[in-house]
């Protein structure tokens, strides 16, 4: 226990300064990693995604191009999980409408194999995809690997 009696300005000052150190450690450490998005110049709904993204505490830096093929090919994105645009993140490769949460226990679990999570297609009611009536098509995340084998995430 400090005796206040006993405090002067420069040691007051130094116990608040650590005290905010401690106090904000938790909040850098939960920072989530920086986000590259690739996108097709033409596609708004890859745009909402990101502004999804952004107001869940990303940080993300958004690139166009008119070769997705190229992108997708090169981060190992199989066929069957494809989506309109291409995202990396903390070395991880997210394909599509993929929720924020699901990004986040992705990279806090990182399973043994795993390259990448993807929304196959472009599922109603996902984040950047919402409607005005509030339709939402199921979203079925799939896990893939560096070889294209592809599974449901849990």
């Amino acid at each position: 226990m400090i005796d206040l009696s006993s405090l002067n300005r420069r040691r007051l000052l130094g116990l608040t300064a650590t005290g905010a150190a401690v106090l904000a450690a938790p909040a850098l450490a939960a920072a989530p990693p920086a986000m590259t998005t690739w996108r097709s110049p033409t596609c708004g709904c890859c745009t909402k995604w990101v502004d999804a993204m952004r107001k869940a505490g990303f940080a993300v830096t958004l690139r166009e191009t008119d070769d997705m093929a190229a992108v997708k090919k090169r981060l190992k994105v199989p066929d069957a999980a494809q989506s309109c645009h291409t995202t990396l993140v903390g070395g991880l490769v997210v394909e599509g409408h993929v929720p924020a949460d699901a990004i986040r226990t992705l990279l806090a679990r990182r399973p043994k194999g795993v390259i990448g999570i993807a929304a196959p297609g472009m599922p109603r009611g996902s984040p950047g995809m919402e409607t005005a009536d509030g339709a939402k098509d199921p979203l079925n995340l799939t896990l893939f690997d560096a070889a294209g084998r592809v599974r449901r995430f849990s």
